[in-house]
């Protein structure tokens, strides 16, 4: 997730509530291979094993920039590459990118076919899809599983429905019998409204699916992914505490500025919440400009 699944809060996920696969935040491919590279060279920080195994997910138009890529990507030292072509977002898709391929297969293709080339037999190549665009549209999964991919994570709704309407998870019976007729290597993974591991496991034992992805969940719940969430029942001070070690970290990860400090507000909405006084010590924390103040708030 963008400005989210970063280094530092890989990190402090690790340290709670481990899942089994980590995904970066995704990165432009077209950016990475121009003079902007530096800018995003952060997205893909690796900072410790703990953070694996861990998947880099890329964006983009240009075939060539996505080979150049993935070899980058390779050296770096990741164990996967992930295709997005699911982000709805409208700047993304109007300028040709992510789930806007639904409706240039060709284009997707030779993304696909490129990428497959640079990781060679041995370094996994994933995608990333919605089920449709503007309605469902089972013909572009049916294209995904032909290209014989090592994953394919579906994200349970069109472009159209953006987060808007709830995930359409009734669809998977037929996406599993179609991704077993042509490509039955394939790991197949559901994504979409899932807030609980036990959710998510219940959802993959009744469609057979390999995986499940959890994205925005992780606002809910920081133990989403442990066998026994804790969350419910932490209680103030250590929801705080938790806050001030992702705080501590970033600013010992990123010292030259390489993320604005505004960044944490999406973070301080997941720990300091449902307990007496969260509203107001939320607002206090997002309007501190450093990370400095941030700490001297919390302690």
């Amino acid at each position: 997730m963008d400005d989210v699944t970063d280094t530092v809060f890989r990190q402090v996920i690790a340290d709670i509530a481990q899942p089994d696969l980590y995904f970066t935040e995704f990165v432009n491919v077209d950016g990475l291979q121009s003079p902007g590279r530096e800018k995003l060279l952060p997205r893909l920080k690796l900072s410790s094993k703990k953070e694996h195994p861990i998947v880099a997910q890329v964006w983009g138009k240009d075939p060539e920039n996505y080979y150049k890529t993935v070899l980058d990507i390779k050296e770096m030292g990741y164990d996967g590459v992930d295709i997005n072509m699911g982000c709805p977002d409208k700047a993304v898709v109007k300028n040709g990118c992510c789930s806007a391929l639904i409706n240039d297969r060709k284009l997707a293709g030779d993304i696909i076919d490129a990428v497959k080339d640079a990781a060679g037999p041995t370094f996994p190549t994933s995608v990333k899809c919605r089920v449709g665009f503007t309605t469902v549209d089972l013909s572009w999964i049916e294209f995904l599983l032909l290209k014989i991919l090592n994953m394919l994570s579906i994200h349970l709704r069109t472009t159209k429905d953006m987060s808007k309407v709830p995930a359409r998870w009734e669809l998977m019976e037929e996406i599993v019998a179609m991704k077993n007729k042509i490509s039955p290597t394939t790991l197949l993974v559901g994504n979409g409204d899932v807030l609980s591991r036990k959710q998510g496991e219940e959802l993959a034992n009744k469609y057979n699916l390999d995986g499940i992805m959890i994205g925005r969940g992780i606002f809910h719940n920081p133990y989403i992914f442990s066998e026994e969430s804790a969350w419910e029942s932490t209680n103030k001070q250590t929801k705080i505490d938790l806050y001030k070690k992702h705080v501590q970290l970033f600013a010992d990860t990123w010292q030259q500025n390489e993320r604005h400090v505004q960044t944490l507000n999406k973070f301080c909405k997941v720990y300091i919440q449902n307990f007496p006084g969260a509203k107001e010590l939320r607002e206090k924390l997002m309007s501190c400009k450093t990370t400095e103040k941030l700490l001297q708030v919390l302690s």
